[in-house]
């Protein structure tokens, strides 16, 4: 996040409200943290590429996607000139050349380097931010000690009248540095390649906000204190002329090249990184169909170069038609409003109260977090004067038209914001569900959801005589789910026969979900059934088997029973099922299992399942009245079932092993590595 923010902004942001710019970064800091819990709400919801747009137009449909897209493409091409001008201002320092010339033909390097390979660029960013961090470091302890050497009446008079053009000026400054905290979006674009996104997204965020606000406002101080408001407020290169100043252990020329080093630095890293995020906005829109196909072309080096060339060629326009204030203005103005509808993004989304939308983090303070967000951007906005407000305007009308003339037509999607309309009694979108539905498939499950340890308790029916109807695998597998759940069978007959009535029960290559959620159950439980000869065809149950005049037979039905309080979890157990049979190999070695572990062992996967059978005279003797609190498992590893005598035991730390026992075992693949080492892989007989 560091860039043109610390290095160049500094004294353009002085010249607008004096002394009291350190209280702008600061309160700009702040102000950020309702946008950026609202983004790690929705980046835990949906991690996927994209952020903003993807966030906004599955919010609000493919008008609002149209909007941000645009919008959030314009910011980062606009941020990224800012910090091309301030790379071209520090590079000035050396070379007696004009600074927007010297911009333009970093613009061409830069598209070059993105059009052959980003490999190369994202390794060369990886270099700069660590030499940068390395300088500001040194600044930041050098600077602090100059100051600390200033008597505190002279500090007084630096800082005094400490808002020389009043709250007017402050207020328009906030809006203006807003564009040094435009990083923080980053996490959540790239959020589909964060490992446990939950929890690092949110924490990640935090603590890169918190440093960097830090950072600034420590930075703002001994820039002002050291240079003044007058000197500073006429420099591009504040940080460069505050090291020369005070900077003693080196000669001052030293000092100067080496802050001249770690600006160049960051500012190559942040339009390197701008550049390359801003290209790929145009290649997710047009694979969206918002703008058309060419603009999702991907060249011989497996890079979008018609997007990377559109975007460098608005970049280069920009610089020859725009002063460095006034790009600033614009980018922070667009963020501004981007942050704004984000904040709306997560009311729409709560409101609209659709089963599968379960974030893994929710913002606190809901609602007002969200409304002091999507006010407060709009006021600083309007503070920053009529440009701003005519851009935003203009943007947003564009994009609109845009959306008529080309696009509307060629979507059949909604937005999330449909569902709280048909709350009110208006309309509603039956796909965006559909399609947060199928998020979740991608998303995989949670740690809490227990995916593995439901599948390997499963009971398992196994049809081999003939062909079964729909009917009566329902009133079985109710019966069999009723022996552990709170509830009759009919009841959990009714909530399947429901969900098969509504459509609800989805079918794929030969297998069929049929799911229900009911009150009172605790957790999830589940079903497998295997039917050598399929499931007959009947009319009066079309919505499941829809498969009539095809000769794909239903061999396979996952009966799934959910509790009410978690749809979520719910949600992605069934994908979590639908991502296993889409496997090319699964019903091969579905209908080739032998039994009910291998029903089981297919249906999690090889390497997350072991059965066991405790018997004397084989590795497993020592477990024999063992009981399962004294068994030493390998870490992330759990006896899921076991099966007795002809009945299926839930076991507890208590349970005692006896010798004739099937175990059904999941964990971490390493830990069944482990136990198949100790014990061998038996395959234990049929004991359903």
């Amino acid at each position: 996040m560091f860039g043109s923010g610390f290095f160049l902004l500094p004294g353009l942001a002085t010249a607008a409200t004096g002394p009291s710019v350190v209280l702008a970064y600061l309160i700009a800091g702040l102000l950020i943290v309702p946008a950026m819990l609202s983004q790690a709400e929705l980046a835990t919801a949906m991690p996927r590429a994209g952020g903003a747009y993807f966030f906004l137009d599955r919010a609000f449909g493919p008008l609002a996607g149209t909007i941000s897209g645009m919008g959030t493409w314009l910011a980062l091409i606009l941020k990224s000139a800012f910090a091309l001008i301030g790379m071209g201002a520090y590079l000035a320092i050396f070379f007696d050349v004009p600074i927007k010339l010297l911009a333009i033909t970093l613009v061409l390097i830069f598209a070059i380097l993105n059009v052959v390979e980003t490999k190369g660029s994202t390794a060369l960013v990886r270099w700069l931010v660590f030499g940068l961090l390395t300088i500001l470091g040194l600044f930041i302890i050098h600077g602090l000690g100059e100051v600390g050497s200033q008597g505190p009446k002279e500090i007084r008079r630096t800082f005094t009248p400490f808002l020389p053009h009043g709250a007017d000026g402050l207020l328009g400054t906030v809006g203006l540095v807003f564009v040094s905290y435009m990083g923080l979006t980053k996490v959540t674009g790239l959020a589909e390649e964060v490992t446990n996104p939950d929890r690092n997204i949110p924490l990640g965020m935090a603590l890169s906000l918190g440093t960097v606000t830090i950072m600034y406002v420590v930075g703002m101080y001994i820039m002002v204190a050291v240079l003044g408001t007058d000197e500073l407020s006429r420099s591009l290169t504040p940080v460069a002329d505050a090291a020369e100043a005070f900077v003693t252990w080196i000669p001052p020329q030293a000092a100067v090249l080496l802050i001249a080093v770690a600006a160049i630095a960051a500012f190559s890293a942040e339009a390197n990184t701008g550049l390359l995020a801003s290209s790929r906005y145009p290649l997710a829109m047009a694979r969206d169909a918002l703008i058309p196909e060419r603009f999702g072309a991907v060249g011989r080096f497996q890079t979008p170069w018609v997007s990377i060339v559109t975007t460098c060629t608005v970049l280069a326009l920009c610089l020859m038609l725009l002063d460095v204030v006034e790009v600033a203005k614009l980018a922070s103005t667009l963020q501004l409003l981007l942050f704004g509808l984000i904040n709306v993004a997560v009311i729409a989304m709560r409101e609209s109260r659709l089963e599968s939308y379960d974030p893994g983090f929710r913002s606190p303070l809901y609602p007002w977090m969200q409304l002091a967000g999507t006010i407060l951007p709009f006021v600083l906005i309007a503070e920053m004067g009529w440009l701003p407000v005519l851009f935003s305007v203009g943007v947003a009308a564009l994009s609109i038209g845009w959306y008529a003339h080309y696009a509307r037509g060629r979507l059949a999607r909604d937005g999330a914001i449909y569902h709280v309309f048909e709350r009110l009694g208006r309309a509603r979108s039956v796909g965006v569900d559909h399609q947060w539905r199928n998020m979740l498939k991608q998303m995989g499950s949670r740690a809490a959801d227990s995916f593995d340890e439901v599948v390997g308790r499963a009971f398992v029916i196994d049809e081999t005589a003939q062909s079964v109807s729909l009917d009566h695998l329902i009133n079985k597998a109710s019966r069999l789910l009723s022996r552990r759940l709170p509830v009759t069978p009919r009841q959990l007959a009714e909530g399947f026969m429901r969900s098969v009535q509504q459509g609800d029960a989805p079918v794929a290559h030969g297998a069929a979900f049929v799911h229900t959620r009911l009150p009172r159950v605790d957790g999830a439980e589940m079903v497998l059934v295997r039917c050598v000869d399929g499931v007959q065809q009947d009319a009066r149950h079309a919505e499941l088997v829809g498969l009539a005049g095809t000769d794909i037979p239903i061999r396979a039905v996952f009966f799934l029973v959910g509790d009410t309080t978690n749809p979520g979890r719910h949600i992605r157990i069934l994908g979590q099922l639908s991502g296993r049979i889409e496997d090319e190999d699964f019903m091969g070695n579905w209908m080739r299992a032998g039994n009910e572990h291998e029903l089981r062992r297919t249906t999690l996967s090889d390497n997350r399942f072991l059965a066991l059978q405790v018997r004397s005279g084989t590795r497993t003797e020592p477990l024999i009245n063992l009981a399962l609190v004294d068994f030493d498992m390998p870490k992330g590893t759990l006896v899921a079932m076991v099966h007795r005598g002809g009945e299926t035991l839930v076991p507890h730390g208590h349970t005692v092993l006896h010798e004739g026992d099937h175990l059904a075992i999941i964990g971490e693949p390493s830990g069944i590595h482990d136990l198949t080492d100790r014990y061998g892989a038996m395959s234990a007989p049929d004991a359903q």
